[in-house]
């Protein structure tokens, strides 16, 4: 990938920062990959086609300090979690030999495991010197008649949201359109009531989420070809030119793929969030309206009505516990605005989010729900970041499990709510869910332990402490 294809990749046509005197994205500064290169952000945009092989052509340290991260969750096949890597050394960079260890690689993982397609990611030490992914791909599909997907992504082209770009540009490229969708079955939906394709892009199913939110559209008749990418498999992602509408998920990670659909294919697209019920419901009534069915607008309305009576009644219980707590996010992307909707359904109260990774129309929906005056923040620093929660007298921090024990140790109630977490909180259900969790968190009785000042210190005890270690006193006389 040579310099006019990263900037056509920065100079995204479907992004609101192309306007006015500003084009494109600013390119990476030295130290912008701290969270993620380009190679991080292909594969854990990728990774979850969970009946693909995913071959990491490079060191040992690319594969093993990155594989398998982003916690998505497959229903069936579970090879994406098998990790492979050309484990490359300096001896096979001397000698030349990254290209042919690559091609046996494919050969074993094809032989093997007999995966529906492979996906090879090229990292810094094969991109400096000079390896043919694409070429070797191109040899090992036709000697063993299994789609080789290169994936040119070397980590120093830029940071993890330029990786996002080059995933989707990929299976754009190579993946999608190679293949029609299955005809859905008669009998299916209710007489005169019509299925109707969707995709969603940019879900990837952390902690099972998608299937929070899969039932709603199978009610509605809505049949999802394709989650780009969490609990998908190959075929699907081949099928996606042909669904009427698209959903964005995480916002910006791949949005290149939904803007050159509607180019090619005039499928309309929008963004949006499952988190909490405002936004879910919100998401439903786009696809309805992007659609255009008399009927599908009338059942969505029918459904969310249910769904937010639902939902409210079990969150009645939880609302009355978080009312008015302060909670401080720090989170970047989607989760820096579609959190805060979520807490706000909630009844509390959100006195600052983070924008590390935050691009300028996900600080506008901030800016939008919290006010212009809200309090947004960029620097990752732990030490200010806990300053800040006492500052702003945070009851809770949401962010990830990097800052776990930074929030501890600072004695301030802590929830994970990036990829790592062990909880879905999409959809009306995983809002039931968040809240709970949050509750859990804030009212543990820990804390209040924690902060008390301790019984040794209290002024009846210190008054009549008698010293541990008294001198010895020499018996009379002696």
């Amino acid at each position: 990938m040579n310099q006019t294809d990263i900037q056509n990749l920065l100079d995204e046509p479907a992004c609101d920062h192309n306007t006015g005197a500003k084009t494109g994205c600013a390119r990476s500064r030295p130290g912008a990959t701290q969270g993620g290169c380009a190679f991080d952000g292909a594969q854990i945009a990728l990774l979850p086609i969970a009946d693909a092989a995913h071959i990491v052509h490079g060191p040992i340290g690319c594969a093993g300090s990155s594989w398998d991260l982003r916690g998505s969750s497959s229903s069936g096949p579970q090879l994406f979690r098998m990790g492979m890597t050309t484990e490359l050394s300096d001896v096979d960079v001397i000698m030349g030999r990254g290209e042919k260890k690559l091609f046996h690689a494919i050969r074993r993982a094809v032989e093997r495991y007999q995966p529906r397609a492979v996906f090879v990611y090229a990292t810094c030490v094969p991109a400096m010197h000079g390896d043919d992914i694409a070429a070797v791909a191109r040899d090992a599909s036709q000697r063993w008649g299994v789609s080789v997907i290169p994936v040119d992504c070397a980590g120093f082209y830029g940071s993890k949201s330029l990786g996002n770009r080059i995933a989707g540009q990929t299976v754009y490229q190579y993946v999608i359109g190679q293949r029609e969708p299955v005809p859905v079955p008669e009998g299916v939906m209710p007489a005169g009531i019509r299925v109707h394709d969707v995709n969603l892009i940019g879900e990837y199913n952390i902690a099972g989420e998608f299937w929070r939110v899969a039932p709603l559209f199978d009610e509605l008749g809505l049949r999802i070809l394709c989650t780009l990418s969490g609990d998908s498999r190959f075929e699907e992602v081949q099928t996606m030119h042909r669904a009427e509408a698209n959903m964005v998920v995480c916002s910006k990670a791949m949005l290149n793929v939904a803007r050159a659909l509607k180019d090619d294919h005039g499928t309309p697209w929008f963004e949006g969030s499952f988190y909490g019920i405002a936004d879910t419901s919100q998401a439903l009534r786009d696809f309805s309206h992007l659609i255009n069915d008399p009927s599908l607008l009338v059942r969505t309305e029918q459904l969310i009505q249910r769904e937010e009576r639902l939902a409210m009644a079990a969150l009645e219980p939880w609302r009355k516990r978080l009312a008015g707590r302060r909670a401080l996010i720090f989170s970047g992307g989607v989760k820096s605005w579609s959190v805060v909707s979520a807490l706000q359904d909630l009844g509390m109260d959100v006195v600052a989010t983070g924008t590390e990774k935050s691009t300028e129309e996900d600080r506008q929906r901030i800016r939008e729900l919290m006010g212009d005056s809200t309090r947004m923040i960029d620097d990752n620093d732990q030490a200010a970041l806990m300053d800040t929660c006492r500052d702003m007298g945070a009851d809770i921090l949401i962010a990830g499990g990097r800052y776990l024990y930074a929030a501890l140790k600072s004695r301030i109630a802590f929830l994970d709510i990036n990829h790592e977490r062990d909880f879905g909180y999409a959809g009306y259900t995983g809002l039931v869910e968040l809240a709970r969790q949050l509750a859990l968190a804030v009212d543990s009785p820990v804390w209040q332990r924690v902060r008390d000042e301790p019984a040794w210190l209290s002024r009846p005890a210190r008054a009549a402490a008698v010293p541990l270690h008294q001198p010895r006193r020499l018996a009379e006389g002696a």
